[in-house]
């Protein structure tokens, strides 16, 4: 029988009660995520500005930018290896927990970074070294979006899980803005030549104290009542990922999928644009870093936004708006940006997140509900970071090959069959994302209508058609 015991702990809150636990499970969720996207985030800025000539220098400008993107890209093979760790003791032990640890590990990741040596003392160790640092980020930042999108979506009502789900999705425009501000205000301040040799370690070592505050905030949360109630129901799973993979395998494949139209241009347009601003148009680093922060600051706006309508209009519709729309931006956008006027160039990038944010609003909710609620941080985590390694991971790589004609790992080269120097051969490698997205989301089941608070058994009996159905919902 299916547990409503969710929905009873928080009917039995007085609202004032409930209302007070909701939004500090929403402020911790979203501060958590800003502090660790920012440092996510801060690696793929300070790599496409000064790694290649740091970790790098014997390698010409192009092999050491696809190297620094190789590096970049392991961050992402390890998320979904954060993803199973995390999402494990998730569903075992408690989100709030889980959180906390996967603060600590991004954070002390990040800081160790900012005072480690460079190439010009240890030679490629150095480079070995900030692999080994940036696994650590990816296995971080691969349990904590499964986590904070449930401490916020499991406090909430049924009606507003979209909205709710949106704000732990809000911490990535708030990442990418203080990344990018901060790496710009320090390069504006010291000039390029200072942040090359020593400044570039400031924004690192920021990032101990971002998680001292964000330890504070999630400290003083409650755990979520559908985990309460599993806790008392003695509902928990032991192996939560083994058995969310039998269950829910098609659900996982399809979450993956369905991210590549919001990921991979996600990354290009955050990361990606400092190589092609700088070998395409020749615009300075400061310039296109104050770009992607005024990017940032739109999605303040447009990712809460498209989450609200998901629950108005429905998840799903939402969503494929967002990719049909990113299959025509991708044109629009590097059309645009190849010209090289300076302020067409700093509106297409400006404006350049609002199709991503189309997807990444309803996202959280669309993904999550597809998992009845003790397989939920699982499923829903390694189904959101499986999509790292064929969508924001390789997407910097791959964009920057493509442009250049040639693709370098670590020594090993070779020669992209499609014409050089175009910017729309990205443009349709963004469009490919874009129909292996649409063709996901279709197949994807819309269990918008679940009651989260509830596992899902009896609710498929109830809101399923008369038939033989798939045990898939757990």
């Amino acid at each position: 029988m299916a547990s409503s015991a969710g929905s009873s702990i928080l009917d039995a809150m007085p609202p004032d009660e409930r209302r007070r636990n909701m939004i500090k499970a929403v402020v911790a969720s979203t501060v958590g995520t800003s502090i660790e996207w920012y440092d996510y985030f801060l690696f793929g800025t300070a790599g496409a500005l000064v790694f290649a000539k740091l970790f790098f220098p014997k390698s010409d400008q192009l092999a050491g930018t696809l190297n620094v993107y190789v590096i970049f890209f392991a961050g992402f093979l390890a998320r979904p290896i954060g993803a199973w760790l995390f999402g494990t003791y998730g569903d075992r032990i408690g989100r709030k927990a889980t959180l906390i640890a996967t603060l600590l590990f991004m954070g002390v990741a990040t800081f160790l970074i900012g005072v480690m040596p460079t190439y010009s003392t240890l030679g490629l160790w150095a480079a070995v070294i900030l692999v080994i640092l940036r696994l650590c980020q990816g296995i971080g930042v691969g349990g904590e979006w499964g986590g904070s999108v449930l401490m916020a979506m499991e406090w909430g009502s049924q009606k507003r899980k979209g909205w709710l789900g949106s704000w732990p999705q809000f911490g990535v425009p708030i990442g990418l803005v203080l990344s990018n501000a901060i790496v710009a205000l320090t390069v504006t301040s010291v000039g390029e030549k200072a942040f090359v040799e020593w400044a570039w370690r400031i924004p690192f070592l920021l990032s101990i104290v971002l998680v001292a505050i964000g330890l504070y905030i999630r400290l003083g949360v409650m755990e979520t009542p559908v985990f309460q109630a599993l806790v008392r129901e003695r509902r928990l799973e032991q192996a939560p990922v083994r058995e969310v993979v039998r269950r829910n395998w098609r659900e996982i494949i399809l979450s993956a999928l369905l991210r590549m139209p919001e990921q991979a241009p996600f990354y290009i347009f955050t990361v990606f644009v400092f190589t092609f601003g700088a070998v395409a148009t020749k615009l300075d680093k400061p310039f296109l870093t104050w770009a992607v922060s005024v990017a940032g600051l739109v999605s303040f706006i447009s990712i809460p936004l498209f989450g609200y309508l998901s629950d108005r209009i429905g998840r799903k519709t939402v969503y494929l708006a967002g990719i049909l729309v990113m299959a025509v931006w991708g044109f629009i956008y590097f059309g645009l940006f190849a010209a090289g006027v300076a302020v067409t160039v700093f509106i297409v990038i400006a404006l350049s997140l609002i199709p991503h944010d189309m997807q990444y609003g309803p996202q959280a909710s669309l993904i999550a509900e597809s998992f009845t609620g003790r397989l939920r941080y699982s499923g829903a985590s390694l189904g959101y970071q499986l999509a790292s390694i064929i969508a924001g991971g390789p997407a910097p790589y791959v964009a920057t090959g493509l442009w250049a004609g040639k693709f370098d790992i670590l020594g090993a080269g070779f020669k992209s069959p499609f014409p050089s120097k175009s910017p729309y051969v990205i443009s349709m490698y963004i469009l490919l994302c874009c129909v292996v997205g649409f063709v996901a989301t279709l197949a994807l089941k819309n269990r918008q209508a679940y009651d989260h608070t509830q596992e899902y058994e009896t609710q498929e009996a109830v809101l399923e058609p008369t038939g033989v159905r798939r045990p898939a919902a757990g």
